[in-house]
């Protein structure tokens, strides 16, 4: 009987970080600092070399960037950019565009978590949604959005994601032993 081959990445442990683009590195920093919670980790500095904007990042060689990283809770971290170039676009992609996105965040206590955005004039999206049935039911969510227009959501499983049996139940949960 022949070994089957390898798949997927050899070593493979996890997402490392997420990184993002921000219109104000200051502004982002300070938004997921107090408002969402994370821990500010470091200021990268300001970076501008055109060859390796060009070869390494794929953006144009006159693009410059200031970068550095913040730390929320359990889960990857976020490498947080200030791109200035030429040909930037500046309107975020919607969920339904190619690459559209958007980060969730898991808590324990949607409605205390929703209040807290709220009390800091953060726009939240409609109201607090509760999946009722299928491979995830029990989960509640709601969107909200950063200043800068990133689409991000709010999660909260409490009794867990799905019923037994459900594949949901294999997905990361902030309750489980190891995590």
């Amino acid at each position: 009987m022949s070994a089957r081959p390898l798949q997927g990445l050899p070593g493979l442990r996890g997402t490392e970080h997420i990184g993002l683009t921000v219109p104000d590195f200051d502004a982002a920093v300070d938004f997921f600092v107090r408002v969402i919670g994370c821990d500010f980790i470091l200021d990268g500095g300001t970076y501008a070399d055109p060859d390796f904007m060009e070869r390494q990042i794929g953006v144009d060689r006159k693009a410059r960037f200031r970068w550095g990283f913040v730390r929320c809770g359990n889960g990857p971290n976020f490498e947080i950019f200030e791109y200035s170039a030429p040909d930037q676009a500046e309107a975020p992609p919607r969920n339904s565009d190619i690459g559209g996105h958007h980060l969730a965040f898991y808590v324990d206590d949607i409605e205390a978590a929703v209040a807290h955005l709220k009390a800091h004039g953060v726009t939240v999206q409609g109201d607090i949604q509760k999946i009722e049935e299928g491979p995830a039911a029990g989960s509640l969510w709601i969107y909200f959005q950063s200043p800068w227009g990133l689409q991000m959501e709010l999660v909260s499983y409490p009794q867990g994601k799905g019923p037994e049996g459900s594949p949901a139940r294999r997905l990361w949960h902030p309750g489980r032993p190891g995590q």
